[in-house]
């Protein structure tokens, strides 16, 4: 997305918060780069878990 706006919808598409909350100032930027750093956390470590599993 232009703009860097997936990084600002990242959480939401991901269901762990709802896009009004981004709007009306419920969530900070804080809050979103830290929703982020917790989703990229999650994604990779399921990415090793399935490279564990593979080798296995």
């Amino acid at each position: 997305m232009p703009d860097g706006e997936d990084w600002l919808l990242r959480p939401v598409v991901e269901g762990m918060c709802l896009y009004p909350s981004l709007i009306d100032g419920t969530l900070s930027l804080c809050d979103v780069a830290r929703i982020n750093d917790a989703i990229s956390v999650r994604n990779e470590n399921q990415r090793r878990m399935e490279a564990a599993a593979k080798g296995r």
